[in-house]
């Protein structure tokens, strides 16, 4: 089912920047705008919409019947079977829209290889249209908020049960399975994206992927956790030390709530972007650490787990109410450990609002 009031918002965006249609590939942007998408594969598919408030779908045969029962909305559907290809079908319907010669935005549903196959039999300007999707969501309203900060009390209780279950003996893996299941238990859609468990020397990768080593002693552990609540997105992380902690991981950690204080205490309603970044940025630095904080300071949230605004050196955008943000520095030291902590901030019309409540204190299992 078309979601109206944003169609219609974005398609104020269209105009305002000259923009005559998108194509929209399966993706977070497709489900938001449509209440669905489906599984991407090698297979093109798109949504096309243009500033005139007409749409079609690109869709080939196999998922054709699937995507309009789902959407629930009649639409002009052009379908393609494996045996012919997906470039005759998809010009032809530009074509037939009259999108030859016009601005054509794709979003990041839109494999490279395909876009470039309808680049070369087509002749029209097609442009990134990723940013326009972003302005699309980057203000949520009162509703979307308050599913947020729901989404995060979820994830603090889960955060908490999870800490529980670290000893000794686990495995990553059996970690990132009870988050899974424990978000389900405390009434989350499921999680909003895969659990990151990286103990010992592996906390050293803020997005290690892997999931077999064994918990010891001594090990760091970063969680790095989040869910879904009625379609809008949550993430947090804290830093579980196993059976103690050193001094050098004591003063590592230190920099580092402080550095998350500071990026919280700087966003407020007005100040740019890169202004949180550098207020969380130079305590690492100036404590020595600066080479060690490789990641951006956050990113924005919302419908998807990564989403504008990002919390970055050079983006000068301005917070306003509406806005939901990470702050997350992290020291990281390859083949040694690395920790971090992360809290959702959403901008009220009173002022930044931390989302997540569970400590930052040393916590020591």
């Amino acid at each position: 089912m078309l979601n109206q009031k944003y169609i219609d918002k974005l398609l104020k965006i269209m105009k305002d920047k000259s923009i005559d249609a998108l194509m929209i590939g399966p993706s977070t942007d497709l489900k938001f705008l449509l209440g669905y998408s489906p599984h991407p594969d090698e297979r093109f598919q798109s949504f096309v919409l243009l500033n005139t408030g007409e749409f079609f779908y690109i869709s080939p045969q196999i998922t054709a019947e699937e995507i309009e029962e789902k959407i629930k909305t009649e639409i002009d559907m052009y379908t393609w079977g494996d045996h012919e290809g997906f470039v005759g079908t998809t010009v032809n319907a530009l074509k037939k829209y009259g999108l030859e010669n016009k601005k054509i935005g794709i979003n990041n549903g839109i494999i490279g290889i395909n876009y470039l196959d309808i680049k070369n039999s087509f002749d029209a300007n097609f442009i990134n249209g990723h940013q326009i999707l972003e302005e699309l969501r980057i203000i949520k309203d009162d509703k979307e908020i308050e599913f947020m900060r729901k989404a995060s009390e979820l994830a603090d209780k889960v955060m908490s049960r999870t800490i529980e279950f670290i000893q000794p003996g686990v495995t990553e893996k059996d970690i990132k399975e009870k988050i899974e299941e424990y978000f389900i238990e405390e009434g989350a859609d499921g999680v909003s994206f895969t659990p990151i468990i990286a103990s010992g020397k592996n906390s050293s990768k803020p997005h290690y992927a892997e999931d077999s080593r064994v918990i010891q002693e001594k090990d760091i552990v970063i969680l790095d956790l989040g869910c879904k609540y009625q379609g809008l997105c949550s993430d947090m992380s804290r830093t579980v030390f196993v059976g103690g902690v050193t001094e050098e991981e004591r003063k590592v950690y230190e920099i580092i709530r402080e550095s998350n204080e500071a990026g919280e205490n700087k966003a407020q309603i007005g100040t740019k972007s890169e202004e949180v970044d550098k207020a969380a940025r130079d305590i690492i630095i100036e404590a020595g650490y600066g080479d060690c904080f490789i990641n951006r300071t956050g990113h924005g949230i919302g419908y998807s787990v990564h989403e504008a605004p990002d919390i970055v050196g050079g983006n000068d955008i301005k917070l306003v109410p509406g806005m939901a943000f990470s702050i997350e520095p992290g020291i990281y030291i390859p083949n040694k450990f690395g920790m971090r902590i992360e809290d959702i901030v959403v901008m009220t019309e009173e002022g930044p609002e931390i989302l997540n409540k569970f400590t930052k204190d040393i916590i020591i299992k």
